[in-house]
């Protein structure tokens, strides 16, 4: 099923600027309307996934990264799913409501990749957005299972390879003397210190969702990160709708995010806000999905 130009212009007449400059402090407690809460048994063991639509319409896939969950998209799965699309979310091992997911063995790159390979194959090709470090795992994905993918867009992941700390407008400097886990610590540090300067209510959620996160697997995830692999060249060849996103306040500078969708032949958008576009800028970014998702056919 492809969605007509004309089923989402009549989603609103409002532009998503305005949306987004309305929203209000929520309750990230309580999932969307009609979405449905499962578990997905994967490689890695039990994942909480967050689901909103038709299943029998266009599949759209969205990974949160380190520390995150889920409901970081939870403001973006109503406007995807009113625009004819199925849409799911699931937490990463080790990582919130899934934090058993992987407890038994080491948090690395195939386990990740594993996991969201067999996600996909559960319910067919999708839409795929990796969000910050899924960002990597994402494109792992798309070069060795480009079959699963119909588009691949990159929310704010990390532009470059090797230890992409080095790269961080505050941690730059001191990237190349941070340990994993000194690294993990100051991840979290600067989350519950509220350096996002996110509302209260997400604030507590966020600090909530810590007591149930593996700090062990943040920890490797972070190891993972300070040796990322250079996947430009692989990613810029595949015949897929491509879009880098990112906030005009990110981690990384613009200019890099920008070099890197010119690398892997990806569109760019920028959004007034910092690292985490779907939370705070989510019409503006689902509709630049959706216009992607148009081009795509599906």
């Amino acid at each position: 099923m492809s969605v007509s130009t004309d089923s989402r212009s009549e989603r609103t007449s409002v532009p998503p600027a305005a949306l987004d400059a309305a929203l209000r402090d929520v309750d990230w407690t309580i999932p969307p309307a009609g979405s449905k809460q499962s578990r997905f048994s994967a490689p890695s063991g039990e994942l909480a996934v967050l689901s909103l639509g038709d299943p029998a319409h266009p599949r759209v896939v969205l990974v949160p990264g380190a520390t995150g969950s889920k409901e970081d998209f939870a403001l973006m799965l109503p406007i995807l799913a009113q625009a004819g699309y199925f849409v799911q979310s699931f937490d990463l091992a080790g990582q919130y409501q899934s934090q058993a997911a992987g407890d038994q063995s080491t948090y690395t790159y195939q386990l990740f990749i594993d996991d969201l390979i067999a996600f996909l194959e559960s319910g067919g090709p999708a839409h795929l957005l990796g969000y910050s470090f899924a960002g990597t795992i994402a494109q792992l994905v798309a070069v060795h299972r480009p079959d699963l993918l119909l588009s691949l867009a990159l929310l704010t992941t990390p532009p470059g390879s090797g230890n992409v700390f080095e790269g961080m407008r505050w941690l730059g400097r001191l990237a190349p003397f941070t340990s994993a886990r000194r690294g993990a610590a100051l991840m979290i540090w600067g989350i519950v210190t509220n350096k996002n300067r996110v509302p209260p209510r997400r604030l507590h959620f966020v600090r909530a969702r810590f007591a149930l996160t593996s700090r062990r697997s943040v920890e490797e995830i972070v190891g993972l990160m300070m040796r990322s692999p250079d996947l430009r060249s692989r990613v810029r060849d595949l015949p897929l709708p491509k879009l880098v996103a990112a906030g005009s306040r990110d981690l990384w500078p613009l200019s890099a995010h920008e070099r890197y969708a010119d690398d892997i032949h990806a569109e760019f958008r920028v959004y007034p806000t910092g690292h985490s576009p779907s939370e705070t800028t989510p019409h503006q970014l689902s509709a630049d999905l959706l216009d992607m998702y148009a081009r795509s056919g599906h």
